[in-house]
């Protein structure tokens, strides 16, 4: 249903670049803003796992120094179907994780130290399975075609008096109150269909984790404590960076929590619940689980753990 909906938006919005960028620019102002767009999202893709690891002062974590860590990630690896990711630690102690990389073969999954510190290993698990699945869904792809269009939408928003005049008189067009008013409107637009898109992977990802790890039971519990401890703990790193929010399982800004237009994240209650329903249709919290999941009340071995 998600994987529907996200191409529902995707079209919306290419839809909406296509209106907006004729009304505003015509053939000549679209193409420039899409190249231009496209020019700028391309970089980011191949070097925003660098980035925004950097950002987050983030350092790989081998074997040896998160031995339980590994073997979790590694037999979740296994069990979707994707290589084994580099993994990293956070030194911050607000409960978080985010996947990485442009594609499966160079991704990463970073975890912080309030996660590894608030959480148990079977929590831990669920949460690294939520990871691997935006890596096996490659949303990373997804969310920079989607940030590409709503590039160029705010790019058209913003040359629309360069571009718009001529022709839309020519046209007998919006006038200077009708493009004054896209240029506020359409990436207002973009950024609300973004966002919608950015929640509907975040949904697919909790429902392919917790087949991922046999134990969508666990994530609902991991979600729950995440959840306080955001609220209660600020990163001071994704409050000065907050275009990196949508990256993270739960939007690590503060006053972020409900499910509304103007929200990277699904409400938490939401999720929970829909995690309720799938271990019910699974049978219960560890039907289907697979034997790289530890035992509830465990902890992963290693730093922070």
């Amino acid at each position: 249903m998600n994987y529907t909906k996200t191409a529902i938006l995707l079209a919306a919005l290419t839809g909406l670049f296509l209106a907006i960028g004729y009304a505003l620019g015509g053939e000549g102002g679209m193409m420039i803003a899409f190249v231009v767009a496209a020019a700028t999202n391309l970089f980011a893709y191949w070097n925003a796992d660098k980035m925004v690891l950097s950002m987050y002062g983030a350092r790989e974590a081998g074997p040896a120094e998160a031995p339980e860590l590994h073997r979790i990630v590694a037999g979740l690896a296994a069990n979707a179907g994707v290589p084994m990711p580099k993994v990293y630690l956070i030194d911050d102690p607000q409960p978080n994780a985010f996947a990485t990389g442009r594609n499966p073969e160079n991704a990463a999954v970073a975890a912080t130290r309030g996660l590894l510190e608030m959480l148990d290993a079977r929590e831990v698990a669920a949460v690294m399975a939520h990871e691997l699945a935006h890596v096996k869904n490659r949303d990373t792809l997804t969310m920079t075609v989607t940030a590409t269009i709503a590039g160029a939408i705010g790019m058209l928003a913003q040359f629309a008096f360069f571009f718009s005049g001529s022709n839309n008189r020519e046209r007998g067009g919006l006038g200077p109150i009708g493009t004054l008013a896209l240029m506020i409107l359409a990436p207002l637009a973009a950024s609300l269909v973004q966002m919608a898109i950015s929640r509907s992977r975040e949904y697919e990802a909790d429902r392919v984790g917790g087949e991922i790890s046999g134990d969508p039971l666990a994530l609902a519990s991991a979600l729950e404590k995440i959840a306080h401890g955001v609220a209660r703990m600020p990163s001071e790193t994704a409050e000065r960076n907050p275009a990196t929010a949508h990256m993270f399982i739960m939007n690590p800004l503060t006053g972020e929590g409900a499910d509304n237009l103007f929200s990277t994240h699904p409400n938490p209650a939401n999720r929970i619940a829909a995690l309720v329903e799938q271990a019910r249709m699974m049978g219960g919290a560890r039907a289907g689980a697979r034997t790289s999941v530890p035992r509830a009340g465990t902890r992963p071995r290693g730093p922070w753990g």
